[in-house]
């Protein structure tokens, strides 16, 4: 996969260099209260990179780590989609740094990809991470309850949102 360009971030493939930076991005409080991950945060994202199955990116602002957007398919033709995940550093949070990486990738997905539907599923009382991905074009479709486990070890809800290829916004 090639380095994609937004208007602010790079987006680039996740390297084993990473790992650490990611991994401290990973274990602040306000990550760790949506992404959890076990007790050894580095073995956690290492293994995450080692994963098959989904794509790993890391996200970079003016040339400094400042978190992990990943994305994976369902490739069953008569269901084909990608879905997206990210985190990143809280004090780049409210910059609109999460809109532009989401937007990269998503573009990525549906134009050279050829994706015609992507989905991301933020918890639902995760309100900043849902005006985010409005931003891009995602709308929501229901919440799907007891979705995940929190850190309290009680369930939470989470909400389904999905974006078609002509909803993407520039």
């Amino acid at each position: 996969m090639t380095v994609l360009h937004g208007a602010s971030v790079v987006l680039r493939p996740s390297v084993t260099e990473d790992v650490p930076a990611l991994a401290a991005i990973r274990a602040t409080p306000e990550v760790q209260a949506r992404w959890k991950g076990a007790d050894d945060l580095e073995a956690d994202v290492a293994a995450g990179l080692e994963d098959d199955g989904c794509h790993c990116l890391t996200v970079h602002h003016q040339q400094r780590i400042i978190g992990m957007i990943q994305w994976y398919s369902e490739e069953d033709p008569d269901y084909r989609h990608a879905g997206i995940d990210i985190f990143l550093d809280p004090a780049v949070h409210g910059g609109g740094l999460g809109t532009d990486a989401v937007r990269t990738l998503a573009r990525h997905l549906i134009h050279d990809r050829g994706y015609h539907r992507l989905v991301i599923d933020p918890a639902a009382d995760n309100t900043a991470a849902i005006r985010c991905y409005e931003k891009v074009g995602f709308r929501p479709v229901g919440i799907m309850r007891q979705y995940e486990r929190g850190p309290d070890d009680t369930w939470h809800d989470g909400l389904l949102m999905d974006l078609l290829a002509s909803e993407l916004t520039r």
